[in-house]
């Protein structure tokens, strides 16, 4: 990763809307609804999608198709489909269903990695070791994400050595992309720079992406402070959905649409049709009968 200075020409976003978008929603959404709005977000040029998340049903119920899901997704060659896992048992499923392309994602907070997979903050990083390690002697592609990078609501400050001992354990295990969330939203252009500036010489040549929720109004400001560093893949969600259902206050992931306005000024290329990323937000926003937190799908 380079050090700041001049901003990527192509940027790559991996919409999450139809996990970490819709996880906290209380009305079920459908599968073939879902499906539609997959074809619809592929249309528009995504290339890349979060579709699922393979875990408990009864803890996040929008999850229960995942298999489903994914026996039905469309076969586009150039799209990367994948999906989250927290366990070993995640990762098996996924496999199983045939899935080539898995997130392996725990927390550096020990109160929520408690709360989200059930595991003490030692449990969860020696797990996620593992996890990434079974994952590629299955032969799949693995982000390894690092949520509660920049802080958590439970316990405060999250120490960067800790961070980066973790993205220095999934480097060793063999990870294809290194992820830091922000799940609580409490990250800021300072921590952003601190963070990126010291994984650098721990990732090398492994891309490093960002996962911002808007939860302090800095989701934009701190990928503009990502740019600087040269991150050019970023989490976004259509319409701004989001949020941990285990973080009080959770807010959104930054919007897709807004997202693209915002790289589109600065004269970046994502290849993505805002106009029709907003349909799939006006959408889903009709069938929940509530506006979403994004901004552009309005106008």
């Amino acid at each position: 990763m380079q050090t700041a200075g001049r901003l990527p020409a192509q940027v790559t976003l991996t919409d999450v809307g139809l996990r970490d978008g819709i996880q906290i929603e209380m009305r079920r959404i459908p599968t073939e609804m879902k499906l539609e709005l997959i074809e619809a977000l592929v249309a528009a040029g995504l290339k890349s999608l979060q579709v699922t998340a393979f875990v408990h049903p009864e803890k996040v119920p929008q999850m229960a198709d995942a298999e489903e899901l994914i026996r039905n997704l469309p076969r586009h060659v150039t799209v990367e489909f994948n999906g989250l896992v927290l366990n070993l048992n995640g990762v098996n499923r996924a496999r199983q269903a045939g899935l080539q392309n898995v997130e392996v994602s725990v927390s550096a907070s020990d109160t929520h990695s408690r709360k989200n997979a059930g595991l003490s903050l030692k449990e969860a990083r020696n797990l996620s070791v593992e996890m990434v390690m079974r994952a590629k002697e299955a032969g799949l592609h693995v982000k390894a994400g690092i949520q509660c990078a920049f802080g958590c609501v439970y316990e405060g400050e999250v120490p960067v050595s800790r961070v980066l001992e973790m993205a220095a354990a999934y480097v060793q295990a063999g990870a294809d992309t290194l992820t830091l969330a922000d799940t609580t939203g409490m990250g800021t252009p300072a921590m952003i720079a601190d963070r990126l500036a010291a994984i650098g010489p721990i990732s090398g040549k492994i891309p490093v992406a960002l996962h911002l929720h808007d939860t302090r109004g800095l989701g934009l400001v701190n990928l503009m402070k990502a740019l600087e560093f040269g991150v050019a893949r970023f989490d976004t969600s259509f319409g701004g959905m989001g949020g941990c259902p285990f973080v009080p206050g959770a807010a959104g992931n930054i919007a897709t649409e807004d997202t693209v306005h915002l790289l589109a000024s600065l004269g970046i290329e994502t290849g993505i049709d805002l106009e029709k990323v907003a349909a799939v937000s006006r959408a889903m926003a009709d069938f929940l009968g509530k506006p979403l937190p994004g901004k552009l799908y309005k106008l």
